[in-house]
């Protein structure tokens, strides 16, 4: 199965500079998108995702190091974002990753790290971005 990069799925969007400033109401909603992404499970568990292409919820569970109940639940706040979807096969559900944005993010998260622990050893607090 091909599916788009994230820069693809993104590229139509305009740039940050040029967007009108967040509303109120917009960035609520994206505040409320931020607290569900920040959360140490559902990062692994999207990594997780990203990685394998597709798991069910006990090779996911396992991964992971979580019982599947509590990766179900945890799994079912980024399907209500839309950012999984679930394929039953038989008594499995398997997730994959479907917002086309959610790998970027990820991508951008690992970026973020790493200049931050090189500015942290250079003793360097400016962002140069």
């Amino acid at each position: 199965m091909v599916r788009p990069s994230a820069a693809a799925g993104c590229s139509s969007l305009t740039s940050l500079r040029q967007q009108r400033l967040l509303n109120p109401v917009q960035a609520s909603g994206m505040a409320l998108l931020f607290k569900v992404l920040a959360s140490e499970t559902r990062i692994r568990i999207l990594h997780a995702l990203i990685r394998a292409d597709e798991l069910c919820v006990t090779e996911l569970a396992a991964t992971v190091g979580m019982k599947a109940q509590a990766v179900s639940n945890q799994i079912q706040r980024l399907a209500d974002l839309g950012i999984v979807a679930a394929r039953r096969e038989g008594n499995q559900v398997h997730y994959r990753v479907i917002d086309v944005c959610a790998r970027s993010l990820l991508e951008q998260g690992f970026c973020l790290m790493k200049e931050v622990s090189v500015r942290r050893r250079q003793g360097d607090s400016v962002c140069k971005m």
